[in-house]
């Protein structure tokens, strides 16, 4: 059986980019968490010990994002990716997206948005 539990649209500020300006000023960055997960456990015995506490990868996403400095955003849904198996012995496969609505480009359009898949043991 397979569980998979979701943060969605996670608000960050952070010093992020190639260019220099970009890591000196900073921006906002979203992100997305999809964990998947055996949580048979959980499910019947109502008992945190025995899921995901998504609260932990919250807090986990935030110090990566707001306290680090990558110049690539695949950089850093890796590095969020990495941190999410270490630290969650449950998760089998982690889903990271890191948007970046203020990309220097002359061009009409939303953000870039980066896709990272880490799954244990690889």
């Amino acid at each position: 059986m397979s569980h998979k539990i979701s943060l969605k649209n996670m608000v960050f500020y952070g010093f992020h980019g190639v260019y220099e300006f970009e890591r000196e000023l900073g921006q906002r960055f979203y992100v997305d968490l999809d964990m998947k997960a055996d949580l048979r456990q959980a499910g019947v015995n109502d008992r945190l010990e025995e899921t995901i506490d998504y609260v932990s990868v919250y807090n986990q996403t935030k110090e990566i994002v707001e306290n680090h400095r990558f110049q690539l955003l695949e950089t850093l849904s890796y590095h969020i990716a990495g941190e999410v198996l270490r630290l969650h012995s449950l998760v089998e496969e982690v889903t990271v997206r890191v948007r970046k609505p203020s990309v220097p480009i002359a061009a009409a359009l939303d953000c870039v948005e980066v896709e990272a898949v880490r799954r244990r043991g690889e």
